[in-house]
């Protein structure tokens, strides 16, 4: 079903058009003889050119994981408070993207920070092609502003890490060994009622993973505080740490692409790929070259373009 709805909506874009491109053509058809204006063919161009851009753009998500949900957790950088309030502003940011979307979001983990801000956060989108759209995201992003923690006002550079995974569902199997799992309860911190903070819901999973090709060993750790349920935090944590183990094998078979493709340029998880400079008034990607002057829009959630931009650059190559 997922398939026929799939095609469904390729043959609906198809249709739209196959019947605008007539309306240009007609529009232009009825201005040589006088019977409309030219605005009114600038129009149906215009109407044309938005959607052949939407269909372009939708294109550029054809991997099997492009169409599922998405992961995205937030650290904080070193930098204290700064890099505290920073995070939880990035949240804010994806938290309104999101909503504009119409992407349902559920807080999984959330650690507030010393005085501010968060030191980490983790938040589920789910969605129609989240994960193809956030995954532009990944990396880390810098923020230059006159701190308002500094007595002195001085101009203050913080960072905060933002790392983006497919959402699994009951679609995608991955394979996950018992034997490498271990679990501890905590109390969970921050809001949530009375309860919350004298019960253990909180779940810790650690999970000892092996890379398949190289051997070497890491450990995986994900905490869950969602709810007051603790059976219910487990099941979350199996879902999220699903969710990173297929991960890691779409990045297995991203790196072997890139050795046959050695000319392309690849965007790894650690670069900096984003400055936000409030004082100059200008958010630039460092990888597309984007940038903007509206510094408040972009904090409010408005991030299209940049998504935009980087798909256009770069997940199109990937799938060649």
């Amino acid at each position: 079903m997922r398939k026929v709805k799939d095609l469904r909506k390729w043959i609906a874009y198809y249709d739209e058009a196959e019947r605008l491109v007539e309306e240009v053509a007609l529009a232009l058809e009825y201005y040589k003889e006088e019977i409309t204006t030219e605005e009114e063919v600038d129009d149906a161009y215009g109407r044309a050119i938005h959607l052949f851009g939407e269909v372009e753009l939708k294109n550029m998500l054809r991997a099997e994981e492009d169409n599922l949900g998405a992961v995205l957790k937030i650290n904080a950088g070193a930098g204290g408070t700064e890099s505290q309030d920073w995070a939880s502003m990035l949240a804010r940011m994806y938290g309104r993207w999101c909503d504009k979307q119409g992407y349902k979001t559920t807080i999984t983990n959330w650690q507030d920070g010393d005085e501010a801000g968060i030191k980490t956060m983790t938040m589920q989108v789910e969605g129609d092609q989240a994960y193809g759209f956030l995954k532009s995201e990944t990396g880390v992003h810098r923020l230059v502003r006159i701190s308002p923690y500094n007595a002195q006002g001085k101009r203050m550079t913080s960072f905060a890490s933002v790392f983006v995974v497919p959402l699994v569902d009951d679609t995608i199997e991955v394979e996950v060994n018992p034997a490498n799992m271990s679990w501890d309860t905590f109390r969970s911190s921050g809001a949530g009622g009375q309860n919350v903070n004298k019960v253990e819901t909180g779940v810790r999973l650690r999970y000892k993973y092996k890379d398949p090709e190289t051997g070497e060993e890491e450990e995986i750790i994900i905490e869950n505080t969602e709810t007051r349920s603790q059976t219910d935090n487990r099941e979350n944590a199996l879902r999220l740490l699903r969710s990173q183990l297929y991960d890691k094998e779409l990045e297995r078979r991203r790196k072997a692409q890139a050795e046959v493709e050695a000319g392309k340029k690849k965007i790894e998880w650690g670069a900096q790929i984003r400055s936000y400079v409030f004082d100059d008034r200008r958010v630039k990607d460092h990888r597309t070259g984007y940038q903007t002057s509206n510094v408040t829009a972009v904090m409010d959630g408005d991030i299209d373009e940049f998504i935009k931009a980087y798909l256009m650059e770069f997940a199109g190559k990937d799938e060649e």
